[in-house]
């Protein structure tokens, strides 16, 4: 399996051979469609995160539930994605919401990685027209259970797993939160935020730099690691900067803060200890 983080020269020196999917997604109501069609990676195809990466459910299942292993099938399909493609995916926010649509694919055991930089990292110039692709024959298969965690899972936090969570420490502690209905995190879960994974210039830190930052949460080569976020998005960025930096795969809690907040009778902490 091809790297969960490529750079832009393994990038362009496959360019032909890849799938090249533009993920990008935003919470302050603007368009990703409409930032897809005003400039994209030349032959990037567009990939809905809300209509083909989650589906639908009650509160207590999260905003962003995984979809039926067929209607992610479908959606591949739509897309031109195959069975046997290689996929590249990016966005502008530093692989936070393209990292969703990488970790299913690997998941279930296909070829895809970040572009490391995101649409930033492309010299050339953008395109504007739609690159389209046949539909192709993408197999729906089961998600994986042992790359799967439960809310009683990430409940158990320090028992058995190292829970992380992936969002900013000002929603972690409790101090802000937008869009949930409690503020604060899972008791026992630790802050990883997503986000300080990148440089000022959007591109992920060195394997040593990841090591250090997993190692100071106490995640260790082997370790069963669990990772949540808000809506179970971008705790898949945490979960790939865990596989690059060679510390196994994760497992990932799908529902997230969005889930465990609407359950009743869930205990809350707060503030910067777990």
């Amino acid at each position: 399996m091809i790297p969960p983080i490529v750079d832009v020269d393994w990038w362009l020196a496959r360019r032909e051979q890849v799938v090249t999917a533009d993920v990008r997604f935003y919470l302050d109501g603007r368009s990703a469609r409409a930032a897809y069609d005003a400039g994209h990676i030349p032959g990037a195809v567009f990939v809905d995160l809300a209509g083909r990466l989650a589906t639908h459910g009650a509160p207590a299942d999260g905003r962003h539930p995984l979809p039926s292993p067929e209607d992610f099938a479908a959606g591949m399909s739509a897309a031109g994605i195959g069975d046997g493609d290689v996929v590249v995916a990016y966005d502008d926010t530093g692989g936070t919401t393209a990292a969703r649509l990488v970790w299913m694919l690997r998941a279930l055991g296909h070829d895809a990685a970040l572009l490391d930089g995101g649409l930033a990292a492309f010299a050339g110039e953008l395109e504007t027209a739609e690159s389209v692709r046949p539909p192709a024959t993408f197999t729906a298969r089961p998600w994986p259970a042992d790359r799967l965690a439960t809310i009683d899972d990430a409940a158990a936090a320090g028992a058995a797993a190292v829970v992380l969570d992936a969002r900013d420490l000002a929603r972690y502690t409790g101090e802000v939160e937008p869009v949930d209905p409690q503020a604060g995190h899972i008791p026992g879960a630790r802050s990883l935020p997503c986000r300080e994974h990148l440089t000022e210039s959007g591109r992920f830190v060195g394997v040593d730099a990841l090591r250090e930052r997993f190692a100071a949460v106490g995640v260790t080569a082997g370790a069963d690691v669990i990772s949540y976020c808000g809506s179970g998005v971008t705790a898949c960025h945490n979960l790939l900067a865990l596989e690059h930096a060679g510390l196994g795969p994760g497992r990932l809690y799908p529902g997230s803060w969005s889930a465990y907040s609407n359950t009743p009778d869930r205990p809350v902490a707060t503030g910067e200890s777990p």
